[in-house]
């Protein structure tokens, strides 16, 4: 049986080409729609197996619609779609509750494979660009193995990588399972023990340390 895959898309090409290639595929595009309040609408009267979502769309953003259906459909699979692969977008779509990451890029086979592995487990496909931004993101991380400018806990060694992915309080809150003040506290130990001036600061130093490579 294939499954019913709501599309969500502001380009009209892009929507085409994306029935065009799963076509075929145990993927079934019931519905593409060029916006989020759309697809919503379409949500809220229909029943869908998985919703594949452009991460940047004008009117309404992908995670921005993400945040939506988690609210009215907490257990729907939702896989992003995106021409690009920054980190940054994978890191909030791991922290926003995104199940998937794929590229526009991508074959049909392996878009396939993503969505039906979103729908039969509730993760991301083991090894996949999403999988390893997750694991990244929950890994722990030893105090010894930090380098000397980045004299912190483990813990706080955890939510400063969070930062250099671009993350806000409230995404490293939902990605590490506590509170948003006890991410502003860590957030606060952070700057004050690297003699940062703010977080962007703190960021950059942490990328070129290495932290999410």
């Amino acid at each position: 049986m294939s499954l019913r895959t709501l599309v969500v898309d502001d380009h009209e090409a892009a929507r085409r080409g994306l029935v065009e290639l799963l076509n075929g595929t145990a993927v079934s595009v019931t519905k593409a729609v060029a916006d989020g309040e759309v697809a919503l609408q379409h949500l809220a009267n229909e029943d869908f197996d998985v919703v594949l979502v452009d991460v940047q769309m004008k009117k309404m953003d992908g995670l921005s619609l993400l945040a939506s259906i988690r609210e009215l459909h907490p257990d729907l699979p939702v896989v992003f779609i995106s021409a690009y692969d920054y980190p940054i977008y994978m890191a909030r779509a791991v922290a926003n509750g995104a199940q998937d990451y794929v590229l526009k890029s991508d074959s049909a086979e392996l878009i396939s494979n993503t969505l039906c592995h979103a729908c039969e487990n509730g993760s991301s496909y083991p090894n996949g660009l999403l999988d390893r931004i997750r694991r990244k993101m929950s890994e722990t991380i030893k105090a010894s193995d930090l380098p000397t400018e980045l004299p912190l806990t483990p813990r706080e060694a955890q939510v400063l990588r969070h930062v250099a992915f671009g993350l806000s309080n409230r995404e490293i809150a939902k990605s590490l399972g506590i509170s948003v003040e006890t991410v502003k506290e860590h957030v606060q130990n952070i700057l004050r023990k690297t003699g940062s001036s703010d977080r962007t600061h703190v960021a950059v130093r942490a990328v070129r340390l290495g932290l999410i490579d």
